[in-house]
């Protein structure tokens, strides 16, 4: 499996727990119980790790979204962001690596103003010298 397709089910899995009350592993379990579905180490790694982060990074898409608040936010629109600021924040992938696999992602799952504002969000988060290792 590519790293490009651990984290597109990575999202969708992130994505599939912002309508569930499941756990992570219940989420998983269900996921695999689908043939078409891939789960592997990494997969499970980077959609744990990103829901066991998921208040940090609603607080930073809060902060740079200055239009929208996170409720208005779509769901789809979540769950990029917060797999790319995970990314950015917690593993060793630069900054503006996340963003382009973000982008990858938004344009295959959203709408182009979709695209446009995840870019404008991430674009604020890399740009915070906080957020920079």
């Amino acid at each position: 499996m590519t790293r490009h397709e651990v984290r597109e089910q990575a999202f969708i899995l992130i994505f599939e727990s912002l309508f569930r009350d499941d756990t992570p592993d219940e989420i998983i379990e269900v996921a695999k119980e689908n043939e078409e579905f891939l789960i592997n180490d990494d997969v499970v790694s980077m959609f744990k790790g990103t829901i066991e982060k998921f208040s940090e990074i609603k607080e930073k898409i809060s902060k740079y979204s200055e239009k929208r608040q996170y409720e208005r936010i779509p769901k789809v629109n979540i769950a990029i962001l917060s797999l790319a600021m995970y990314e950015a924040l917690y593993t060793e992938m630069p900054v503006n690596a996340a963003i382009s696999e973000a982008i990858i992602i938004a344009k295959d799952y959203t709408y182009d103003s979709d695209v446009s504002f995840i870019n404008g969000i991430l674009g604020a988060f890399s740009r915070d010298p906080e957020n920079n290792k």
